[in-house]
């Protein structure tokens, strides 16, 4: 069974679980068990560590598939499921503590830069707070974001020395901070570390990622981990919300049915329904196909042993952010033609409106923020390299 078809399989029981989601703000514990015996979760993760290595378009695929059932489930996946590739990227002995004794161990991401870092022989010691921790009451590991200040760190560049580390779950405490309106169930809480040490291999500088080299790759030569880190991060928390319209789309059609309204009228015959179900449609179309040929094109550099150029990455950051952006103003429509029997909380119009407006909020999706990054490029502006990933 393919990876899709296992996801597929999930959907009926995601959406039956999603309030129970949203309720304990955390995925079920037997979700996870289910993703993890499907091997969902090794989709990235290198065939020399037991994972299935498979191509960067199957995980998003996967992930939008399962978005169809619950938004908070496939946005963990994109946090959880990008983790392995991320480990791949760093000195080998990271991957062995993570790895050695179980190969279906999952890692967390925390990664806007927090905390305070002390340089030590061997490494740094961190102490601080990290938030959004999506997933994490699942994870035995978590990468936290940190800034490490190289000598001669240039003056004006806040994120300058912006460092990746990998810690245990035994140096940290997760605090329950995740009250939301939307994306409730996945338990998106802080991780607080206090004077923990994280030795020298299990830290990667982000600048490393723009030339999409390093010790990982050496061992893991396969082209997957040779794609700019921002594009594939950035996919696992942009693309949810295709499968999240989705769904809304397949409910709303169902829902039309069976919609009376004044003069005997099913809502089917509703312009403004009918509408947006076809805009929606389309933009579903749409923005998996841009997907599909942005995601094809970064593995085509990859296969090259080329770096894709500053135009590319910025436009395709830019095509990232505008699926939330697009899939919102789609959601709030389908939501207001549904009428007033719409906002019973036996329809899963109002849970997945939250769903996809939180994901808006996501500094990935920040449509207007990637749209002037991409704008000021095309003006002819440099663009910091801390905006290139």
């Amino acid at each position: 069974m393919t990876l899709l078809e296992s996801a597929r399989l999930l959907v009926p029981r995601l959406i039956e679980r999603g309030p129970r989601a949203d309720s304990d703000r955390r995925i079920p514990n037997e979700t996870i068990a289910e993703m993890k015996a499907a091997g969902l979760f090794r989709a990235l993760q290198p065939k020399r560590w037991g994972g299935l290595e498979l191509d960067l378009q199957t995980f998003y695929d996967t992930l939008i598939t399962l978005a169809e059932g619950d938004m908070s489930t496939a946005w963990v996946y994109g946090v959880l499921g990008i983790a392995p590739w991320v480990v791949a990227l760093l000195d080998d002995r990271a991957a062995a503590d993570v790895w050695s004794e179980d190969s279906s161990t999952l890692v967390g991401l925390s990664l806007a830069p927090a905390g305070d870092v002390t340089p030590v022989e061997g490494g740094v010691r961190i102490s601080g707070r990290w938030r959004y921790a999506s997933g994490s009451a699942h994870c035995d590991w978590a990468f936290l974001g940190a800034i490490v200040r190289p000598e001669g760190a240039q003056a004006g560049r806040p994120r300058a020395g912006w460092t990746i580390l990998l810690v245990p779950k035994s140096d940290y405490r997760i605090d329950d901070t995740w009250y939301t309106f939307g994306l409730k169930g996945t338990g998106s809480n802080d991780i607080v570390v206090t004077d923990a040490f994280v030795p020298h291999h299990r830290m990667r500088r982000m600048e490393e990622n723009l030339s999409c080299t390093g010790p990982g790759q050496a061992v893991n030569p396969a082209p997957l981990y040779r794609i700019p880190f921002g594009q594939v991060f950035g996919g696992g928390v942009a693309y949810g919300p295709i499968g999240g319209l989705r769904g809304m789309l397949d409910e709303f059609l169902a829902y039309a049915q069976q919609r009376v309204r004044s003069g005997a009228r099913t809502m089917v015959t509703d312009p403004d329904a009918q509408l947006v179900a076809g805009e929606a449609e389309n933009a579903i179309d749409e923005l998996t196909a841009i997907a599909h040929r942005n995601v094809a094109n970064l593995t085509a550099y990859a296969e090259r042993g080329a770096v894709p150029p500053d135009d590319e990455r910025l436009k395709y950051k830019f095509q990232m952010a505008n699926v939330s952006e697009r899939c919102r103003a789609l959601g709030a429509r389908m939501l207001q033609a549904a009428g007033a029997s719409g906002i019973a909380t036996q329809y899963r119009f109002g849970r997945t409106f939250a769903d996809l407006t939180s994901a808006r909020q996501h500094i990935t999706n920040q449509h207007e923020m990637h749209g002037r990054h991409w704008g000021a490029h095309l003006f002819g502006e440099t663009i910091p390299p801390d905006l290139m990933q």
